[in-house]
């Protein structure tokens, strides 16, 4: 009859609902990369037009000040200004000579964080670095502007790659899961000054669950924490357990206050072998466990992957930005604000 009840196990309802999660989050972007493509390529073209012309600021200036009046007439919504069409101009400029990832990558960024990256005069590779980032974490301007100052780009080139995802991952995937986990990451949303029990800082990362997200990156969905898995008459309990829809993958988080230790590994490697006998569904790739701790020795931690048999990484935290770091972004932040509010008039002009 059509008013009954079809039974469904816990499991097979939270598989249902990462599916129904996947397919809305994934037409979303779709739509969002979509639009921002299209405003990117509109705005190339028009920079092109520009730069063939060879329209410049000393004599070109009264041509593009009467042609950002009848686009405006024309196209009112669109923000065709001066200050605008010169901006087209210098993106043109900018990526003509760049190879096609880049091309490709910078098209899919929201215009505004097109142009602050533009405004940093930064090469090939530390631009790909940002904009990699903003679209796989989702950083919005504010984000992307904080990882700039930040310097974010020369940590990224120093950070060494603690995981075994080579050996026990298809090539493809490892590729993509060393893109998706980092070695380092910041937890300074969480307000921490002083030192705290792991189940305070799980907490803590449970009540900001969409900040810490964000810094884990774009495509996490949160299943739950203190996740019970029980198997052969025993209990065990996951600290954090997420799911990954591009790499079709539980993912498992493990929360350390003090620095790594290799026993840590074997204890994750249990996990991962629990969940992928008892919760991996069949079209699902082998899960990922990440051990967050204080502090890591890169020796250490290499040596105790190394014959693990799952895929493990290690990433250290901070609680906290570095009080030089904090003082030197928030004097940034307030130069930039008095200097965009000081430039705000004179863009429509």
């Amino acid at each position: 009859m059509a008013g009954d009840l079809i039974p469904m196990q816990e499991n097979e309802y939270n598989e249902l609902l990462q599916q129904a999660v996947a397919v809305i989050e994934n037409a979303r972007a779709s739509v969002a990369r979509h639009l921002a493509a299209t405003a990117s390529n509109t705005y190339w073209e028009i920079g092109k037009l520009l730069y063939e012309k060879k329209l410049e600021s000393t004599h070109g200036s009264q041509v593009v000040k009467r042609l950002s009046v009848d686009l405006k007439e024309l196209y009112p919504k669109m923000g065709m200004s001066p200050r605008q069409l010169w901006n087209m101009k210098s993106f043109y400029i900018r990526y003509k000579d760049s190879d096609e990832k880049l091309l490709r990558s910078v098209a899919l960024l929201p215009w505004s964080q097109n142009l602050l990256i533009l405004s940093k005069d930064l090469n090939d590779t530390n631009t790909l670095y940002y904009v990699h980032e903003s679209l796989t974490k989702g950083w919005n301007r504010d984000l992307l502007l904080n990882a700039m100052k930040l310097k974010m780009h020369e940590k990224h080139a120093l950070a060494p790659v603690d995981n075994n995802f080579a050996t026990t991952l298809p090539a493809v995937q490892a590729q993509y899961a060393n893109e998706v986990f980092h070695s380092s990451y910041n937890l300074g949303f969480l307000g921490i000054t002083e030192p705290v029990l792991e189940l305070e800082l799980e907490q803590r990362l449970v009540e900001k669950i969409k900040l810490f997200l964000l810094e884990l990156g774009k495509g996490f969905t949160f299943i739950g924490n203190q996740h019970v898995l029980e198997y052969n008459g025993k209990e065990y309990r996951v600290d954090m357990l997420f799911f990954h829809r591009k790499l079709r993958c539980l993912v498992a988080i493990d929360l350390k206050i003090g620095e790594y230790k290799p026993e840590y590994a074997g204890k994750m490697n249990t996990y991962l072998s629990i969940l992928d006998r008892i919760e991996k569904a069949e079209d699902e790739n082998r899960s990922i466990g990440i051990i967050l701790c204080a502090e890591k020795d890169n020796v250490e931690v290499a040596l105790s992957l190394e014959d693990m048999g799952k895929p493990i990484g290690v990433a250290d935290y901070q609680l906290i930005i570095p009080k030089e770091e904090l003082k030197k972004t928030i004097a940034a932040e307030i130069k930039s604000f008095e200097e965009e509010h000081e430039n705000s008039g004179d863009e429509e002009k």
